[in-house]
C-alpha cells in the first residue's frame, strides 16, 4: 500500500506552541516526512482568550483572526515542509455545566467549530484521501462523521482521562464515545488498553517514543554549559518535563535534595503545582529551576546531568503512563532512576534503576553515578534506538493497512 497518498488531519489538545514537548507534534513531524499533515490546534475558549491575552504572545498574534471569527493557517520552523498548522475560531467555555441538555447543545456548537475547520481544510487544500486522528481531545470532534469521508477516523489516548478532576466531569464519557465511534483507537500504555478496549476491541498500543536526532546530540556534541548551570560545580541530579500536581511526587523531590546536599538538583520544565512552593523546594539551596525549554534545547541540559529522575507518584493515573522522557533520557545515555509507577516503566528494568520506596530511590542515586560508564550509556542508547517515532509511524501504517484489508475482506464476504 502506498501510504504517501494519504493526508493526515490531526486534531489535538496540544497546540504547536505548547510549552513542553507533545506526543501529537512528535507524530506530526514524523508523518510530515512522507505525508501532508494538517495540524488543527485545540480551540481557545472565550475564557482562555480573555485570561491569556495580556501575557500570551502567540495568542496576541492570533487575536486578529480569532476576533474576526476566521480560521488561521500557520507554519512552524521545526517542520518546514508538508505541514500546515490551523487555529480554529473561538469556542464556548462549558465544562462548568452539569451533564444534560444545556451542555449537549453547547457541546454540539463547539464540536461544529472543529468539524467546520476540517471541512474548510479539505476544501482549501483539495484533500481527497485523508486519515483523521484525534489526539486526546474528545471534547471536540472525537471522531469525524462518515459524510466527511475519512479513510479512517482514529482516536488516540495518552492518559487515563478519568484521573484528572477537570476532565472527569465530561471527558471520560466523551472519550468513551470517541473510542466507540472510531475505526480504531491508539493508546500509549498497557493499562490504557485494558481500560478502553471494552469500548472498541480494535484498540492498539503505540508507545511514546523519541526523536533520536535530537537527543543523541547529548552524547556526540561538546555543549557549553547553559547559563543556569554555569556556577554549578557539584554533580547534577536532573529532571526534564512538565511538573504538574497529578504525577509528581514532590515530597520525594524534597527528600532527594535534602539527602544529597553535595549535589545539585536541576529541574528543567514548567512548574504547575502549588505543592512545589508549599513544601519550600524552591527555597532549598541546592535546587535550581530553569522553567520551560524547547525540546531542541534539552540535550544542552542533559549533557551535564550525572543522573536523571522520574519521580512519579504511584497512583491510578500513573499506572497507565508510558512517559515521553524515558526514551529521551536513554537516547541521551543518561542514568535513570524511577519509581515503579506503571507496568510499562517496569519493562525498562534492564537499563534503569527502579525504586519501590523513597529511601531506596534516594540510595540509588549514588550507586547510579558511581556505576555509570560509556558501555552503559551505549546500552541505554541502543534501547532508545528501538523506540523512535519513525518506528511508531511504521507501526501506525501497518495498523492502517491491516484494518483496511480486513474491512475490504468483510465487505466482499
Amino acid at each position: 500500500m502506498d501510504t504517501s497518498k494519504f493526508d493526515i488531519i490531526l486534531f489535538t489538545l496540544f497546540r504547536t506552541d505548547h510549552q513542553y514537548s507533545s506526543v501529537s507534534l512528535s507524530w506530526a513531524k514524523e508523518f510530515a516526512k512522507n505525508n501532508r499533515v494538517f495540524y488543527i490546534n485545540h480551540p481557545y475558549s472565550l475564557k482562555d482568550f480573555a485570561k491569556g491575552f495580556p501575557a500570551d504572545k502567540k495568542l496576541q498574534q492570533r487575536a486578529k483572526h480569532l476576533l474576526t471569527n476566521q480560521i488561521a493557517y500557520e507554519t512552524i520552523e521545526e517542520i518546514p515542509e508538508n505541514f500546515i498548522s490551523i487555529q480554529p475560531t473561538l469556542s464556548l467555555p462549558i465544562n462548568w455545566l452539569s451533564p444534560g441538555s444545556a451542555y449537549n447543545k453547547l457541546s454540539k456548537f463547539n464540536n461544529d467549530i472543529v468539524l467546520k475547520t476540517v471541512k474548510k481544510v479539505i476544501k482549501d487544500y483539495d484533500i481527497k484521501d485523508y486519515i483523521y486522528l484525534n489526539c486526546y481531545d474528545p471534547y471536540f470532534a472525537g471522531h469525524v462523521p462518515k459524510e466527511l469521508n475519512p479513510v479512517l477516523s482514529i482516536y488516540q489516548c495518552i492518559d487515563d482521562i478519568s484521573q484528572d478532576p477537570y476532565s472527569l466531569k465530561h471527558g471520560k464519557r466523551l472519550e468513551e464515545e470517541a473510542v466507540a465511534n472510531s475505526d480504531f483507537a491508539l493508546v500509549t500504555g498497557t493499562q490504557l488498553k485494558r481500560i478502553l478496549r471494552k469500548h472498541n476491541e480494535n484498540t492498539h498500543i503505540a508507545h511514546n517514543a523519541v526523536d533520536i536526532s535530537i537527543f543523541e546530540k547529548t552524547l556526540s556534541t561538546d555543549f557549553e554549559r547553559p547559563e543556569e548551570l554555569k556556577n554549578i560545580t557539584t554533580p547534577i541530579i536532573g529532571f526534564t518535563g512538565n511538573m504538574d500536581y497529578l504525577r509528581m511526587d514532590y515530597p520525594l523531590i524534597k527528600k532527594v535534595a535534602e539527602a544529597h546536599t553535595d549535589k545539585t538538583v536541576v529541574l528543567v520544565g514548567p512548574i504547575n503545582s502549588d505543592e512545589f512552593y508549599e513544601l519550600g523546594i524552591d527555597k532549598l539551596p541546592n535546587v535550581v529551576t530553569t522553567g520551560a525549554k524547547k525540546i531542541y534545547d534539552l540535550p544542552r541540559y542533559l549533557k551535564f546531568m550525572d543522573v536523571t529522575l522520574i519521580p512519579f507518584l504511584c497512583n491510578t493515573l500513573t499506572a497507565s503512563i508510558y512517559p515521553l522522557k524515558i526514551n529521551e533520557y536513554l537516547a541521551a545515555g543518561r542514568s535513570v532512576i524511577s519509581t515503579t509507577f506503571s507496568e510499562d516503566i517496569r519493562g525498562f528494568r534492564d537499563v534503569i534503576y527502579l525504586a519501590d520506596s523513597h529511601s531506596e530511590f534516594i540510595q540509588k542515586i549514588d550507586h547510579a553515578i558511581k556505576e555509570n560508564s560509556e558501555e552503559l550509556e551505549q546500552k541505554r542508547f541502543r534501547v532508545a534506538q528501538s523506540n523512535t517515532w519513525e518506528a511508531r509511524v511504521a507501526q501506525f501504517w501497518e495498523l492502517v493497512q491491516n484494518h483496511l484489508a480486513k474491512a475490504k475482506k468483510e465487505e466482499i464476504a
